[in-house]
């Protein structure tokens, strides 16, 4: 029995399409698990733990690993800090604050503009060169998130009446796209050491605003439901789904691998409305289908 569930493992890990499903469906879950925790436990205390069982996992694990490519990554050790910093403390702190604003529907679907976000920034920080059908993906995403935030409403547009989860929640999105755009240049050591050098370095980037919240007395430490949500969320989102997107990467490579993030807005989305009871209304249905639309065609090659 032992060994077909072994086989099973193994057939299942040399399968990056099943791998990229179950990475964007626990990404997706993770909106689900950021509204379920507002209430449950506080934001700074969901990122202080979060971070805290990554790395307490990881790095026993990898640590002779760790140590024979410390020496790659120390140079580039503050630029390590800072992408800890706004890419894993500053993007998760911000989510989880939006998740007590905002509803996982609009999360998701927010959170499905980062590729265009990344193009943008691409463009900014490294020339990079955009086509016309990228130009209009860029716009249809935009617009995408810009019905979002007005909730299908133009009075809500015009009187810039944005429902607050929605604008923090994009600015998250932004933060973790500069982490996308630095990942260019990242250390050349394998991904899951530099991963795991990056979880501990979120344990301390968290502790200020941490301390914060226990000297405001904001502070929410988590009951039996709370810690059922943060161990979805590190072993989840945080931990496993790094694992099997890397390893999808490895698989079929970066570009293949990429498009399949275009699944996290669908799979928030369903999740969102079947566990937690989220209506889904028309402008969700359309600011769907313009962020994924935007994204397809920014992905477009020329000439296809």
């Amino acid at each position: 029995m032992s060994s077909f569930a072994g086989r099973i493992g193994t057939m299942a890990y040399g399968n990056a399409v099943l791998l990229l499903v179950a990475t964007t469906l626990l990404w997706g879950g993770n909106t689900v698990a950021g509204r379920l925790a507002a209430g449950e436990v506080s934001p700074m205390v969901v990122v202080f733990l979060r971070w805290i069982i990554v790395a307490g996992l990881l790095v026993p694990v990898l640590w002779p690993r760790i140590r024979s490519e410390w020496p790659v990554m120390r140079g580039s050790f503050l630029r390590m800090v800072l992408m800890a910093a706004f890419g894993f403390v500053g993007f998760n702190t911000l989510f989880y604050i939006a998740a007590t604003e905002t509803t996982a529907v609009n999360l998701g679907i927010i959170q499905g503009s980062m590729p265009i976000l990344v193009l943008i920034g691409s463009v900014v920080a490294f020339g990079s060169k955009v086509r016309l059908l990228q130009v209009v993906g860029i716009l249809a995403t935009l617009l995408g998130v810009t019905l979002i935030a007005a909730q299908g409403s133009l009075d809500v547009l015009l009187s810039l009446a944005v429902n607050p989860g929605d604008g923090v929640m994009l600015i998250a999105c932004v933060l973790y796209s500069g982490y996308a755009l630095a990942l260019r240049n990242r250390p050349q050591v394998s991904g899951l050491v530099f991963f795991a050098v990056l979880s501990v370095i979120s344990v301390f980037a968290s502790l200020p605003g941490l301390a914060y919240e226990m000297a405001t007395d904001t502070a929410l430490w988590p009951d039996m439901k709370g810690w059922l949500i943060v161990l979805y969320i590190a072993l989840g989102p945080s931990c496993l789904s790094q694992i099997f997107f890397m390893r999808g990467v490895e698989l079929i490579g970066p570009a293949r691998a990429g498009v399949f993030i275009n699944l996290v807005p669908i799979f928030a989305a369903v999740l969102a409305v079947s566990i937690l009871g989220e209506p889904f209304k028309w402008h969700h249905g359309l600011a769907l289908l313009l962020v994924l639309g935007g994204i397809w065609l920014s992905e477009r090659k020329a000439g296809s």
